[in-house]
C-alpha cells in the first residue's frame, strides 16, 4: 500500500471508486513500482500529470467521467490483475511558449493539443512555419491546431484533423474553419522541428494560445515544440491500451 498513491477528484463517483479501490488494495498485492492511480476524467489526468511532470511515476487512469480516452475502465473484480498487467505507453508533451502584444512570455505543456483561437469576432490571421519552411503565408479562419498522436482524436479530430498512429512521431497542424485559402486541409509534420504561428494582424484580430485548456490571451507569436525531456508513463489494460483506442477511432473513420 505504501508505494502506491491515490490521486482522486472530488465528485461523488470519484470517491465511490477510491473507496471500492482502497479495500482491494488492502485484501491484494500491486506488484509494480512508484505507481499513482488517477481517478476522474481526461481533464483530470492532464492536469495531475502537468503537476507531476518531474515524477518518474507510473500512472494509471480509472475513468469516472465522460469519455475518459486516456483513461482505463473501472473493474472492482479484476482492478489488482489490471495493475499488475497493465502495459506502459510513454509520451511527451508539447511545449508552448507564447508571446503576447505587450512582449510578455509565458510557457505551458499541452498533452492533446495547443489550440490558436480567434479571440474576437474577426477570424484570425496567421502565417505558419515549421523548421526553416513557410507552411502558410496567410491562414484566414477560426484558429488553428497542433496536436500530438495522444491528443489527435480529441479536439483534433472534431476539426476533421487527421488520426496520428502513437509510435508516428508526427504532430498534426489542422486549421478551425479555414476561410481563405478554403481548400487547405492542414498538414502532419515530424516532432523533431519546432513550428512558429504568427498573428499578422494582432490590433484588429486578436488571438488566444490555449495549451489543453490553459489560456493566454493576445497572443502576438507561438512557439510549440515537442519536450522531448519530459516523459510521462502511463499504464493501461493489457487489451485496452492507449494505441488499439486510436487503432478503432481510425477504422470508425474510414468506415463513415
Amino acid at each position: 500500500m505504501k508505494k502506491v498513491q491515490i490521486i482522486s477528484d472530488k465528485n461523488l463517483r470519484s470517491l465511490k471508486i477510491k473507496s471500492i479501490l482502497l479495500n482491494k488494495l488492502n485484501k491484494g498485492k500491486v506488484k509494480k513500482p512508484h505507481l499513482s492511480i488517477v481517478i476522474g476524467g481526461d481533464g483530470f489526468m492532464l492536469q495531475t500529470l502537468k503537476k507531476n511532470k518531474n515524477s518518474k511515476k507510473y500512472f494509471y487512469g480509472i475513468n469516472s467521467g465522460n469519455y475518459g480516452f486516456l483513461m482505463n475502465k473501472f473493474s472492482s473484480k479484476n482492478i489488482i490483475k489490471n495493475l499488475n498487467k497493465a502495459k506502459l505507453v510513454t509520451i511527451s508533451p508539447l511545449e508552448m511558449i507564447v508571446e503576447n502584444v505587450n512582449k510578455q512570455r509565458k510557457n505551458h505543456l499541452a498533452i492533446n493539443e495547443v489550440s490558436i483561437l480567434r479571440q474576437s469576432r474577426q477570424a484570425a490571421s496567421l502565417s505558419i512555419r515549421y523548421s526553416s519552411k513557410t507552411i502558410i503565408k496567410k491562414l484566414v479562419s477560426d484558429g488553428v491546431l497542433v496536436s500530438t498522436p495522444a491528443g489527435s482524436t480529441a479536439y483534433n479530430l472534431s476539426v476533421h484533423g487527421p488520426i496520428l498512429n502513437l509510435n508516428s512521431k508526427k504532430l498534426a497542424i489542422s486549421p478551425i474553419s479555414a476561410f481563405r485559402p478554403r481548400r487547405w486541409k492542414g498538414k502532419i509534420v515530424s516532432d523533431k522541428y519546432k513550428i512558429l504561428i504568427k498573428n499578422l494582424n494582432p490590433s484588429k484580430r486578436p488571438i488566444s494560445a490555449v495549451a489543453d485548456n490553459i489560456e493566454v490571451r493576445n497572443a502576438k507569436k507561438i512557439l510549440i515544440k515537442t519536450n522531448q525531456k519530459i516523459r510521462f508513463n502511463l499504464l493501461y489494460d493489457k487489451n485496452r491500451g492507449l494505441q488499439k483506442k486510436i487503432k478503432i477511432e481510425q477504422l470508425r473513420r474510414e468506415f463513415k
